[in-house]
């Protein structure tokens, strides 16, 4: 995996034309998966949940509106300008979510804070060829009270030889050439591409889960096996606190400002 520097500059330079190139490369279908995502996140009306490396803040925003007034909604992600994006974009729609910057190694969240954790091609970023994937697992599992879950839409290996033939060869030949042509990136896209050749298949994700501490770790597999979604539950909840929480464990500096907004923050840690 390319050095965490890599990565931050790498997302830091996508937000632009980030969402277009989902919806062209996943054939307009990544929002209706992370939907799927959102409704098995939501099963248990979560109070506290958290978008893990929301990116733009598309499962964010869908955990807000299908959350309700009841859900209240954070969104973590290492990138600034992905989190300006994400920001603006819940403004728009008058979505009332709390984001904050800072590394998924490190969640400046008290342990047992989250009712549930959603990410959306999170997951690879986080544990692809990398030797500490152990510590952003574990740092997930931490956050998470008795009883709560981690869904993940993520992508997979189809295990039908045929489907997986097609499925490599798109990721070989088309994405690092359209993301590159909308981009003018074709080195962000190239690893995308070469991430997701390399991936772990669904049973090996569950086994990374389970080593962690999940106690219910099941998976779906969605277009063909390209994608799959994947529950991780420590154990079902018996009793729920509706005390508020202190959300974070220290006191964070605060961003310049960027424009105004009652309803979205951005904290930097």
């Amino acid at each position: 995996m390319p050095p965490s520097g890599f990565l931050h500059k790498m997302f830091s330079s996508l937000p632009p034309r980030y969402d277009l190139l989902n919806r062209l490369l996943t054939w307009g279908q990544d929002q209706g998966w992370r939907r799927k995502a959102v409704v098995e996140c939501l099963k248990d009306r979560p109070r506290w949940v958290l978008d893990l490396g929301c990116g733009t803040g598309d499962l964010a925003l869908q955990l807000a509106r299908l959350g309700g007034p009841g859900a209240r909604v954070l969104g973590l992600d290492f990138s600034l300008p992905m989190l300006e994006a994400a920001r603006a974009k819940a403004r728009r729609a008058k979505m009332e979510i709390a984001f904050i910057r800072a590394d998924a190694a490190h969640l400046p969240l008290r342990p047992g804070l989250l009712d549930a954790i959603g990410s959306s091609f999170t997951l690879r970023n986080l544990t692809y060829r990398n030797p500490g994937a152990g510590q952003y697992l574990s740092q997930a599992h931490e956050a998470l009270r008795p009883g709560a879950r981690w869904v993940m839409v993520e992508t997979s290996q189809p295990p039908g030889a045929l489907v997986r033939w097609a499925f490599h060869s798109y990721l070989r030949c088309l994405v690092p050439s359209l993301g590159s042509l909308l981009s003018g990136n074709r080195g962000a896209y190239r690893y995308l591409a070469g991430s997701a050749l390399g991936f772990f298949p669904a049973e090996e994700v569950s086994r990374m889960l389970l080593e962690t501490g999940f106690q219910k770790v099941t998976f779906r597999r969605l277009l063909g096996g390209a994608v799959a979604i994947h529950t991780a539950v420590i154990r079902f909840l018996s009793e729920r606190s509706m005390s508020v929480p202190r959300l974070l464990q220290r006191t964070p500096p605060q961003l310049p400002p960027l424009s105004p907004s009652p309803r979205v923050v951005i904290v930097a840690l």
